[in-house]
C-alpha cells in the first residue's frame, strides 16, 4: 500500500493526459523548461558580477 507500483502511475499519466490534453502538458513542459534555463543564466550572471565586484581597490590620493 506503501509502495505504487508502474501499473498505478501510468494510469495516473492517462487521465493526466485525458484531462489536460497533449498539447497543454507540452506547452507547460516547453515553459518550464525555459523557466530553469532562465534561473541557471541569472544565476551564472550573478556568480560573474560578484567575482568581478570582490576585486575593485581603492587607492588613496596624495595630498601634498
Amino acid at each position: 500500500m506503501g509502495s505504487f507500483s508502474i501499473w498505478h502511475w501510468l494510469i495516473v499519466l492517462v487521465i493526466v493526459v485525458l484531462v489536460f490534453g497533449t498539447k497543454k502538458l507540452r506547452n507547460v513542459g516547453k515553459d518550464l523548461g525555459g523557466a530553469v534555463h532562465d534561473f541557471k543564466k541569472g544565476l551564472n550572471e550573478g556568480d560573474e558580477r560578484a567575482g568581478k565586484d570582490e576585486v575593485i581597490e581603492h587607492k588613496k590620493e596624495d595630498k601634498a
